[in-house]
């Protein structure tokens, strides 16, 4: 498709950018009857988007909103990828330290490049160190892990936006705390980096102090983009460049929405207001309180549970928000489908295929016979799962549940690029024309005020 051409619409609710198509037809009346949302009602919803998508441009216009020009910008991928090659020398593992919003975009991008995936990797890790994430904290698992690794040939990059994440410092700490009984204290500051922000004058930055003091070298943290936005920043293309992704093209793909956005002269021309006119809508109308995110490649399942912590965190306010869940196809047609096409009537999914025929092993038409699966016959086994993921959407509109479906051609940086960037504009949309502030998340600050009281207590 090229270049230019952002608004190849075929309906009101199919519109494509050079990366992806958006179809929307599973969740209409004409697909789902009285379950599913009239032209009308999705008029309502998508001039409720009008004012919230040119506030969007006018962030663009203006650079008030970091997260919409940040495609455009490469000096920081430079800084990064100088870090990066320095860190790696002699290294055979980096370890990424981070938990929410600065893990889950690096593991989305580091698993479309094999990362924890069997046999996955070798495309892109060859004479490259491999990658190892953690982001939940686990006094077992963190005490096996480290006992395990070779401290001379490993490397740790650490992040927390504000420096002062309860997890994240507690790895870091254990971690330093190894080398050093490893008798390596002295090569601290060439096997560890940070990700933090600034320096900023009356505000305390626990990991950036930790650092400074043992002259470990940072990187600056976008201060104007939070955690579950950052896919785009360093944050998520430092794990990207440590698979061998090229970060340019992921922010290629990122700079194709925007380029759609500023095109479009109505939200119902752009891809994501019609996405979130449309989970509003079922939210509001039709009792729908579940959006489940099902990709059907192993390389997208990171991609659900970004998805979740972007939707949730954002959206869940002011007693407003649907629940996100993450799943995978085809596996989870064998342990959810069920609950979504026979339970309540309370679940939008959402569905991501890649283009897989011809992939994989062919199977063999004799074996296949005699397994009883002549179907399957000369088939290969990308085939199969091509015909599960167009398999679902129909069965899930024979069953009158909403369906949308995002194809994706190939799965490559800039596609995955464009869909992350796209979900994220869709989340910022729905917040705003329920009236709340995507970007914030009081309820956890909460979490994170007790957590430290009660470590701080005596009792």
């Amino acid at each position: 498709m090229p270049r230019n051409e952002h608004q190849q619409t075929a309906s009101l609710t199919e519109v494509a950018t050079p990366a992806y198509r958006q179809s929307l037809d599973g969740v209409m009346a004409a697909a789902i009857g009285r379950y599913g949302l009239s032209e009308r009602l999705l008029w309502q919803y998508l001039r409720r988007a009008v004012d919230p998508l040119a506030i969007l441009k006018n962030n663009y216009e203006t650079g008030r909103l970091p997260l919409l020009t940040i495609p455009e910008e490469s000096a920081d991928i430079d800084e990064a990828e100088a870090a990066l090659a320095r860190l790696s020398k002699g290294a055979r593992l980096i370890v990424f330290f981070g938990t929410g919003g600065s893990g889950l975009g690096g593991q989305t991008l580091a698993q479309m490049a094999g990362w924890n995936i069997p046999g996955g990797g070798d495309a892109y890790q060859r004479k490259r160190p491999r990658t190892r994430f953690f982001d939940n904290l686990d006094g077992t698992t963190l005490t096996g892990a480290l006992a395990d690794l070779d401290f001379a040939r490993t490397r740790f990059v650490v992040t927390s936006k504000s420096g002062g994440t309860t997890e994240t410092l507690a790895q870091a700490i254990a971690a330093i705390q190894a080398v050093r009984a490893a008798g390596l204290a002295d090569q601290i500051p060439n096997l560890f980096l940070g990700i933090t922000e600034p320096a900023r004058k009356g505000r305390k930055n626990g990991l950036r102090d930790l650092f400074a003091s043992l002259s470990i070298p940072m990187l600056d943290h976008h201060t104007g983009i939070g955690g579950r936005f950052s896919c785009l920043t360093n944050v998520g293309l430092m794990p990207a460049m440590a698979r061998g992704l090229d970060a340019r093209a992921i922010r290629a793909g990122a700079r194709d929405v925007i380029e759609a956005m500023m095109a479009a002269k109505e939200p119902k021309h752009f891809a994501p207001a019609l996405g979130a006119a449309v989970a509003l809508a079922l939210a509001r109308e039709k009792g729908v309180g579940n959006v489940v995110m099902m990709p059907y490649a192993d390389r997208l399942g990171r991609l659900g549970h970004w998805f979740v912590q972007l939707w949730s965190e954002s959206l869940g306010k002011d007693g407003q928000g649907t629940s996100a869940m993450a799943c995978l196809g085809p596996l989870d047609q064998h342990s959810q489908l069920q609950l979504f096409m026979d339970g309540p009537r309370e679940y939008y999914i959402t569905v991501v295929r890649v283009g897989t025929k011809g992939a994989g092993p062919k199977l063999d038409a004799k074996l296949a016979a005699t397994a009883g699966a002549d179907y399957m016959a000369g088939r290969h086994v990308g085939d199969v799962v091509a015909a599960q993921a167009r398999a679902i959407t129909e069965a899930l509109a024979e069953a009158r549940r909403p369906v949308r479906t995002f194809d994706l051609e190939t799965l490559a940086e800039r596609s995955i690029g464009a869909l992350l960037m796209h979900l994220m504009i869709e989340t910022i949309l729905v917040g705003r024309m329920m009236g709340i502030d995507p970007f914030d998340q009081p309820a956890v600050e909460l979490a994170k005020v007790l957590t430290r009281r009660h470590l701080g207590s005596k009792g």
